[in-house]
């Protein structure tokens, strides 16, 4: 299908020459891009810089196709003045350090009139384990804190419970903690020697060996999920991790979660959005760099990718 109106979209992202044609989104997006009539510039989140006034991006034009060890070919490098494409792709994978912060402060100085995607003002202000926050009666009990005795309580008060970094991502550094072990003082001894960031603190949920469901939003509206399933021995069901996707269909209690949080990803610029669930109970809301289209068009058949350039089209319209 091609466009009515053919864009210039720039894709911030990490090196291409890296990814996993047959599971990575930010391909998929491209492909789906090029195949609507759009032109594609790729760069990495270095190249990206401020100079008196305007915002740069030093990198290629970009064509993709879909062969594995031959999915990609690029221009010369040469630098694209930001404010001249009208969107912008931030998809770099977290962690959401300070340098990944950095890039949303620049590209708030070309966004909106260059439409970057997400809005990086609330890519910023809404990480993936905070934003849920704003519902805790969708979430499962959680505290988030640095200090040990804080941490202590919560687990004496519900037992088993999930202990994560606050910023991580991938199943990275996720434990799950029995209320008898005896680790939680040495893992936050190794957590505070590695940053000065809280931890995030939450009850176990043991609906999880069933799946931990992707639920992926477009402006707002559910448009399908996949349940990952942990590997045996494992509880993070992640597919970084060795979690097996599987198709799923939404429940009422899903299209609830959706509705109560769709207006506000919408509102906020949030197109592309993909959300966890375990159970009834709402884990994640996953905004900097969502996964999942690819798994999810094999399994159902619906051009998700599609769906995600259709609303931004109608939003340059």
């Amino acid at each position: 299908m091609t466009a009515a109106k053919s864009l210039t979209v720039a894709f911030q992202m990490d090196p291409i020459d890296a990814v996993d044609i047959n599971a990575d989104s930010s391909f998929r997006l491209a492909e789906e891009a090029q195949a609507r009539g759009h032109a594609l510039f790729y760069y990495t989140p270095d190249q990206l810089s401020y100079r008196e006034g305007q915002v740069f991006a030093r990198g290629q034009d970009l064509t993709v196709r879909r062969e594995v060890g031959n999915h990609f070919a690029v221009g010369e490098m040469r630098d694209q003045n930001l404010a001249e494409v009208d969107v912008i792709w931030l998809r770099q994978d977290p962690p959401f350090d300070m340098g990944y912060i950095t890039t949303t402060h620049i590209l708030d100085r070309v966004h909106p009139e260059t439409l970057v995607v997400n809005d990086p003002f609330w890519v910023r202000n809404y990480p993936e384990k905070l934003l849920v926050l704003d519902f805790p009666d969708l979430t499962p009990p959680t505290a988030i804190a640095r200090d040990l005795d804080t941490l202590k309580a919560f687990r004496d008060r519900h037992g088993d419970v999930i202990l994560k970094p606050l910023y991580g991502n991938g199943g990275a550094g996720v434990f799950k903690l029995a209320h008898a072990d005896s680790n939680l003082a040495s893992l936050h001894e190794l957590f505070v020697g590695i940053n000065r960031e809280p931890l995030i603190i939450q009850k176990f949920l043991p609906d999880v060996s069933a799946g931990d469901k992707r639920i992926i939003l477009v402006e707002g509206e559910p448009v399908g999920a996949i349940n990952r399933v942990p590997a045996k021995g494992e509880t993070r069901s992640n597919m970084h991790v060795g979690g097996r996707p599987e198709p799923v269909g939404l429940t009422d209690r899903d299209r609830e979660i959706c509705d109560r949080i769709g207006p506000l990803l919408r509102e906020k610029g949030q197109i592309f959005v993909g959300i966890d669930v375990i159970g009834d109970y709402l884990t994640e809301i996953n905004v900097t760099s969502p996964t999942g289209i690819q798994e999810l068009e094999r399994f159902d058949g619906t051009n998700i990718a599609a769906k995600i350039w259709e609303a931004i089209e109608a939003r340059r319209a």
